[in-house]
């Protein structure tokens, strides 16, 4: 049964094509076994199932969440992705619209800070109607991404590496303050699983931040995140074989559940290219 527990649209977030072309393409690809996984977004999850079930795919609910993780005097921003859930909960509702109507008010916040690089190197502003374009031409919540996209359009920059090389580190405004126990507790509460996404993924809010030694993850997670988490995703298109089966030990070792995705943001399109091993997802 090929299997995606990670994929991205531009209906719900940051992908490249819209949900209904996404499932196109899955049933293309031959994969049985579907989530989508918008960041902070569950309003297309109905959607979502109605698809899956047009095209006679098992389909669970999906969502993306960044966490602000600390412990000591160390943080970090860490995904996780949550499954499972009911998708009408009032609680997890109300805090996923507060969540973006931050990432509104963030991307403003970005939109100042690159006029102000701009103004340093006497380029010209961008103005209020390229705040509005940029908005414009998201569907789900206008993220880093978007304004590196609108920027190699307005040719400013090459490429979306650049634009963050270039900018958007630097202009970047924290995302907002949610903690792991604060998301787990949500998801949880709406019958759902909480999964460390990518763990060490070396271009991805990951534990490679704070260290790029696999024993080292484990010890952060075992000490700071086991009461907290229910799997960790184990299979990712940048995860390597070393971490794979390094987190299948864990999860093991642990009594988690162990997820996988290609993490597809159509750019270019990798859905159902990560091999998972579905007998190992039983308890999704």
């Amino acid at each position: 049964m090929k299997t995606d527990l990670h994929i991205h649209t531009k209906t719900g977030s940051d992908g490249a094509l819209p949900i209904r072309e996404v499932f196109a393409e899955a049933k293309k690809r031959g994969i049985e076994f579907i989530s989508i996984t918008d960041h902070d977004n569950i309003e297309q999850q109905g959607l979502a199932m109605e698809l899956a079930a047009a095209q006679d795919m098992r389909y669970i609910t999906g969502v993306e969440l960044n966490v602000n993780f600390s412990y000591g005097n160390t943080s970090a921003s860490l995904d996780f992705l949550a499954y499972k859930y009911d998708y009408h909960d009032p609680a997890l509702i109300k805090k996923l619209q507060l969540i973006r109507d931050y990432r509104k008010k963030r991307a403003r916040q970005i939109f100042d800070n690159l006029n102000r690089e701009f103004a340093k190197e006497n380029r010209t502003l961008m103005t209020e109607d390229d705040l509005v374009k940029m908005q414009m031409g998201v569907d789900g919540v206008l993220s880093r991404p978007h304004v590196a996209d609108f920027l190699i359009n307005k040719e400013v920059v090459s490429s979306r590496q650049e634009a963050f090389d270039k900018y958007l580190v630097r202009c970047d405004v924290p995302n907002y303050p949610l903690s792991l126990d604060e998301a787990s507790a949500l998801v949880r509460g709406a019958g759902g699983l909480i999964v460390l996404a990518h763990p060490n993924d070396p271009n991805g809010t990951s534990l490679v931040s704070i260290t790029t030694d696999l024993e080292e993850q484990a010890k952060i997670i075992e000490r700071f995140m086991l009461d907290y988490i229910d799997g960790v995703e184990c299979w990712h298109s940048r995860s390597d074989s070393e971490t794979t089966e390094h987190y299948k030990k864990f999860c093991r070792t642990h009594n988690l559940i162990m997820t996988g995705g290609s993490d597809c943001h159509q750019r270019p399109i990798i859905m159902g290219t990560v091999d998972i091993n579905e007998n190992l997802l039983k308890y999704l």
